[in-house]
C-alpha cells in the first residue's frame, strides 16, 4: 500500500480545495482534482484515517488508480490564493514568481501561451541579436541525467519524508522531492531570427508578459535592437552578458566592466520605461564586477545565472562532443553555484534579482528566494514539453508558505542572509 500525507490536521474551510479528498458517504466516488477550482462549502474531516481506491483525475500531483492512505486529509496541498504568489523584481510586476528562462521554448507565441497558461509568470525569449545567426552545426547538446532525492524513502511510503520532525508533510513535498532533474551542456550558438523578425511576431495583441532577451557586443547594437520594439508589449529587457561559448558577445561582454556599464546606460535611455534586466555569469573576472558595473548604469534588476563553461568528451571517440567542442553547463549539477552567487549579490548589492541555474523543485525555488532572489527562471527542468512544472512549482511555494505562515513572496526575500 501506498501512503501520502497531506499537511495540516485542522478542519477544510470555505473555499478551500478539494485535490485528493472524497465523501466518505459515496463509496463509488471520484475524486476530481482542481486547479484553482474552489467550492463554497467544504466537510470537516478532523484526524479522520480513510483507507480504499481513488482515482486521481487533474490534479499536478498525478497518481495512477492505486490504494491510498489519506491521513489528516482535513486541509490539502492544493488550495492556491493566486494573491499570496505575486511579487515584484524592481518595477517588474509577476503574477507568479517561476519564469520561463531565456533559450529555453522561447521562440513562439503560441508556446508563450501555453506556458503562461500553465502557471509561468512571464517568458524569457532566447537571445535575439541585430541580424539573424545560425548558430552551430550539430551535434549543439550533451544530456546529463541526475536524480534529485531518489532514495528509498522518497521512492515509496511518502510519509518517509518528514524532514526528520515526525509531523505531516504536504503532497507537493512528497512528488517533486523525487522529481528526476536533468543536466545539459549546450552550444546551440544563440541561433535566432534576428530581432527585427521577432518583434513582428510579438506586435499583435497578447496577455503574455514577455522579457525580451538581446546579445550584442556594442552599446549601438542594443539601442538598435531595442529601436525594433517600438509598439510591442515588452515587460522587459533582459541583457544577454553572460553566453559563454560564443565569441565577441556573452561572457566576453560580461568580463569588461566598463562595457557593461555603457551597454546598460544605453539600453537603458533607449528602452525608456521599459525596466532593464542584466543576466550574469562567471566567466574569467569577478562577477560582481559585473554587478556593480550593471547595477550603477541603472540595471533594473540581475538575472542570475547563466550556464557554466564546460566540455563533454567521448571516451569512443576520443574527442569532444559537441561541434564547438565547448558549451554551458545547465540544470541541477550548477544549482549550488548559482545559488551561492545569488547569495553573494543579494548580500553586496540592494538590487532584485531573478534567480536561475538548476531549479527544478519548489524546495530550489524557495532556497532561491530565501538566498535573495524575488522570482525565479526555470529551463533545463522543462525538458522539451513539461509546461506543468510551473504550476507543480508555485504550489508547491503556495503550499510552503501556508504552513509557514507567510503571506507574500516578498516576506520571504532574503531570510536566509
Amino acid at each position: 500500500m501506498r501512503s501520502a500525507r497531506f499537511c495540516g490536521a485542522g478542519p477544510l474551510r470555505a473555499g478551500a480545495c478539494l485535490c485528493g479528498v472524497m465523501s466518505p458517504r459515496d463509496p463509488k466516488s471520484r475524486v476530481t482534482a482542481c486547479r484553482n477550482t474552489r467550492v463554497s462549502v467544504a466537510p470537516v474531516w478532523q484526524q479522520m484515517i480513510l483507507k480504499r481506491s481513488v482515482w486521481f483525475t487533474g490534479c499536478p500531483y498525478q497518481h495512477a488508480p492505486m490504494q491510498l492512505t489519506v491521513i489528516f486529509a482535513a486541509r490539502v496541498a492544493c488550495g492556491v490564493d493566486d494573491s499570496m504568489l505575486r511579487t515584484n523584481v524592481g518595477p517588474i510586476r509577476l503574477s507568479k514568481p517561476a519564469v520561463l528562462a531565456s533559450g529555453i521554448l522561447g521562440i513562439s507565441l503560441e508556446v508563450f501561451e501555453r506556458l503562461h497558461d500553465s502557471g509561468a509568470g512571464a517568458v524569457v525569449t532566447k537571445s535575439l541579436s541585430t541580424e539573424p545567426w545560425e548558430g552551430y552545426p550539430n551535434p549543439t547538446v550533451v544530456g546529463l541525467d541526475s536524480c534529485v532525492g531518489c532514495d528509498d524513502a522518497s521512492q515509496g511510503d511518502a510519509g518517509g519524508r518528514d524532514g526528520g520532525g515526525g509531523g505531516d508533510i504536504d503532497a507537493a513535498a512528497a512528488v517533486s522531492s523525487t522529481r528526476r532533474s536533468t543536466g545539459w551542456i549546450n552550444a546551440v550558438g544563440l541561433s535566432n531570427p534576428g530581432a527585427r523578425n521577432f518583434a513582428r511576431m510579438i506586435r499583435k495583441s497578447h496577455d503574455v508578459p514577455i522579457m525580451v532577451s538581446l546579445v550584442g557586443s556594442t552599446a549601438s547594437e542594443f539601442e538598435r535592437m531595442v529601436s525594433e520594439f517600438e509598439g510591442c508589449d515588452v515587460a522587459a529587457y533582459e541583457l544577454n552578458m553572460s553566453c559563454p561559448h560564443v565569441a565577441k558577445v556573452g561572457l566576453e561582454v560580461g568580463d569588461d566592466p566598463q562595457l557593461v556599464s555603457e551597454i546598460t546606460r544605453a539600453t537603458k535611455k533607449a528602452a525608456r520605461s521599459t525596466p532593464v534586466v542584466v543576466k550574469v555569469g562567471l566567466g574569467s573576472s569577478n562577477y560582481l564586477d559585473t554587478v556593480g558595473a550593471a547595477v550603477h548604469a541603472g540595471a533594473d534588476a540581475i538575472t542570475a545565472i547563466n550556464t557554466i563553461r564546460a566540455i563533454a568528451i567521448s571516451a569512443e571517440l576520443q574527442m569532444p562532443i559537441l561541434s564547438n567542442k565547448f558549451g554551458g553547463l545547465s540544470g541541477a549539477p550548477i544549482k549550488p553555484v548559482a545559488l551561492r552567487c545569488v547569495y553573494e549579490i543579494a548580500s553586496k548589492y540592494d538590487v532584485p534579482i531573478m534567480g536561475c541555474g538548476g531549479i527544478s523543485t519548489w524546495e530550489d525555488a524557495v532556497e532561491f528566494i530565501l538566498a535573495g532572489a524575488s522570482a525565479v527562471q526555470i529551463g533545463s527542468a522543462l525538458g522539451s514539453d513539461n509546461f506543468g512544472l510551473f504550476d507543480e512549482i508555485n504550489r508547491g511555494i503556495a503550499s510552503y508558505m501556508g504552513r509557514k505562515g507567510v503571506s507574500s513572496i516578498g516576506e520571504m526575500v532574503g531570510l536566509a542572509q
